[in-house]
Formats: C-alpha cells, sequence, structure tokens
C-alpha cells in the first residue's frame, strides 16, 4: 500500500480548453480538485503540467488555486517525463508513489505513467481523474497503463489508502471533501 510520505500527486493538463473539449467535464473538475486539496491537507507534494499553455489554457481555477506558482511545469512533449524540468522535480522530492491523473488518459497520462515506470516509480492511476475525449481512448489509455504496470484504482480508494486509519488527523477534513 502506498503511504503518505513516500507518495506525491502529478495532475497532467487539466487545462481550460482541454476540459471544454470533454463530453463529461464536471467529473474531472471535482476528481481533479479533490486529489489536490486532500494533497494539501496531508501535507503530500503536488506538481501539475500545462501543456502548451499558450494555446490550451492555463490549469482550471478549482486546481490552479490550490498550489504555487511552483507547482505548475510548462511543456510541449506528450510525456512530461521528458521535459527535464518535470523530471528534476519528481527526482528532487524523493517520492517512490506517484499517484497520477489527467488528461488525455491515452495520450500524456499514458506516455508519463510509462517514461515513470521506466525511471523506476510506482504509478498509481486515479482512473476518475483522467478523461480523454473519447470513451474508447480512454479505455484503451488504462488497460495500456495496466498492462505496462501501473496500479489503476480511484480517488477515494487512493484516499482512504493513504489515511491508513480513521484516527489520522487528516481523516475528517479530507472525508468532507469526498461527501
Amino acid at each position: 500500500m502506498i503511504n503518505i510520505e513516500d507518495t506525491l500527486f502529478v495532475i497532467i493538463d487539466v487545462q481550460d480548453r482541454l476540459v471544454t473539449m470533454l463530453n463529461k467535464q464536471e467529473p474531472i473538475k471535482k476528481t481533479s480538485s479533490i486529489l489536490v486539496n486532500s494533497a494539501n491537507i496531508m501535507g503530500i507534494p503536488v506538481v501539475l503540467t500545462e501543456q502548451y499553455p499558450q494555446g490550451l489554457g492555463k490549469t482550471i481555477l478549482d486546481v490552479i488555486s490550490q498550489v504555487d506558482e511552483t507547482s505548475i511545469i510548462e511543456k510541449t512533449s506528450f510525456s512530461a517525463m521528458q521535459t527535464p524540468e518535470f523530471a528534476d522535480r519528481i527526482k528532487s522530492l524523493g517520492k517512490k508513489n506517484i499517484v497520477i491523473g489527467g488528461i488525455e488518459t491515452h495520450i500524456c497520462v499514458y506516455q508519463t505513467t510509462l517514461d515513470l515506470i521506466a525511471a523506476g516509480y510506482n504509478v498509481v492511476v486515479a482512473k476518475d481523474a483522467c478523461a480523454s475525449r473519447s470513451s474508447d481512448c480512454f479505455k484503451n489509455g488504462i488497460q495500456l497503463m495496466k498492462d505496462a504496470g501501473a496500479t489503476i484504482s480511484n480517488v477515494e480508494t487512493i484516499l482512504f489508502e493513504l489515511l491508513k486509519s480513521s484516527k489520522n488527523p487528516c481523516f475528517r477534513p479530507v472525508q468532507a471533501l469526498i461527501k
């Protein structure tokens, strides 16, 4: 099981224009926000990426308002690991478990996940915090990540796995986010 001390969250490209291209926008907004809020409560580092923000816009307000500017890394490669600043930041945080979510499941989340696994990280995909324009592409991306060795989970399961117990002082504030 993953734990708070060895985990970081990565949110890939949950940007204004990408979100508006999705059929179901509200679930990704909600789950991304819950992940970042929960990370803040539990003291888990968060790294956000933005794919070409000049063209695709900034990270959605619900998410970007919860992090400081240094948590955001601009990229043009589909795999965030191909952006040296991202790879260096991940390495400098010294965590072995990476919880990942974002847009699009079958492109940027998938490629980043494969590169993270190749670099020796344990990757947990928050399936309900991922999205693609097409449900077939979404399903394919999830299956490809599973086949590559990523653990496929969901936001609520991940959060309760991190908390371990209702006696954890972060339990009530995190629980309030998912009610």
